[in-house]
């Protein structure tokens, strides 16, 4: 997997696309940015929550500050299998990405109450923090299929698109599966712009040209409303 970016500080922006537009803004960022090494790849991540959900409301609320915690995972993983445990913060619309990385079975063992693993250093200890304040119990799981590009001038510049997002709120656990009810209509397509400071020009104007905005939207959130209008005897789409 190469070397581990622990930390990262940027502003993120979310677009939903229709997948004609996905097509033709993919051929006009062809000059700019490539494909990473990975290519269309499975992303897993188990949101914690408290016992009444209260950061995915207080997030849904679009607060000027907000968190989250998560275990992200590469694909299915086994017991052994590296995961990622992560702490997401934002506050005025810049986010904070500060993770420590575990096996999937240690993770889960300590988060349900495990001892804090060892040698992890200071994220650790936030990330324990956050674990002891809000005594966080798995929520959904939310997978996607992901392509990412990064800037062949800047690699810093990261665009992702999200293919099928999916999610679920049984079987709380990475090891078993990526299997989820659809979280956005049939061919819509998520994209994400990842960017440290201000987005190029030639960007700005690509989107500006195919009428592209950023709007909001949350996997995890949409998982979660969707379970509410469940229970109501509605649906959201």
């Amino acid at each position: 997997m190469g070397k581990v970016q622990k930390s990262f500080q940027r502003t993120e922006k979310k677009y939903l696309l229709q997948r004609e537009e996905y097509e033709a803004l993919r051929c006009q960022l062809a000059p700019y940015m490539e494909e990473d090494a990975y290519g269309l790849s499975l992303i897993m991540s188990l949101y914690y929550d408290t016992e009444d959900f209260d950061l995915i409301r207080r997030s849904l609320e679009k607060p000027a500050y907000k968190e989250k915690l998560r275990l992200r995972s590469y694909g299915v993983p086994r017991d052994n299998d590296p995961v990622f445990l992560e702490i997401k913060k934002k506050c005025e619309g810049v986010v904070y990405k500060r993770r420590v990385t575990l096996g999937a079975k240690e993770a889960a063992d300590y988060l349900a109450g495990g001892e804090k693993p060892a040698g992890k250093g200071q994220i650790m200890e936030e990330i324990d923090w956050m674990r002891r304040r809000y005594a966080p119990k798995p929520a959904a799981v939310i997978s996607t299929d992901r392509l990412a590009l990064f800037g062949k001038e800047d690699n810093a510049l990261r665009v992702t698109f999200d293919f099928e997002p999916r999610g679920r709120m049984d079987d709380l656990d990475l090891r078993l599966g990526d299997r989820g009810e659809a979280l956005l209509p049939a061919g819509m397509v998520l994209m994400e712009l990842k960017v440290n400071g201000a987005a190029p020009l030639w960007l700005t104007d690509i989107l500006s040209r195919g009428k592209l905005y950023p709007r909001s939207f949350s996997k995890y959130g949409t998982c979660y409303r969707r379970a509410l209008a469940r229970r109501a005897g509605k649906e959201d789409f």
